[in-house]
């Protein structure tokens, strides 16, 4: 199964802030023989990295709106996972872009709400399934069952 993951999330500083959030336990699944696809919608929408801090419901810290580029670069994230035939996407908790169940009330008060980012918000009604990291233990564990 081909899987589309956060490009952070494999390690690579694509974050706002310049970093990753590599997440050791995705390792289990190629072990499975699944392929992980990266993608970074904020880049692929054409954000540079370091960036100003973006939320959604609000301006960037810094003022900027980065609402087209949040729509631009989800937009790429549907092609390359209909390009990879992905059936099942794990994206970065609670970010602005790739966030599902959870993101930042957009007052940079590190306030968590119910909803979901740009990219995921895209995926799912197309099909492809949105996890988060809080759950990649859940998913190793469906898709082993399923083999």
């Amino acid at each position: 199964m081909n899987i589309l993951v956060s490009a952070c999330l494999l390690g690579t500083p694509c974050r706002y802030d310049g970093t990753g959030k590599l997440e050791p336990a995705l390792e289990r699944l190629r072990t499975q023989g699944h392929t992980l696809v990266p993608v970074c919608p904020e880049v692929l929408g054409g954000l540079p990295t370091p960036r100003p801090p973006a939320e959604r419901q609000s301006d960037g810290q810094e003022g900027g709106d980065v609402t087209a580029e949040y729509r631009a670069g989800a937009e790429r994230a549907l092609e390359l996972a209909r390009a990879h035939g992905c059936t099942l996407a794990m994206l970065k908790e609670r970010s602005p872009s790739c966030g599902r169940g959870q993101i930042y009330d957009g007052t940079f008060s590190h306030t968590l709400i119910p909803g979901s980012g740009v990219a995921a918000q895209l995926l799912e009604p197309q099909g492809i399934p949105v996890y988060g990291e809080s759950r990649l233990d859940e998913l190793i564990s469906q898709l082993s069952a399923e083999r």
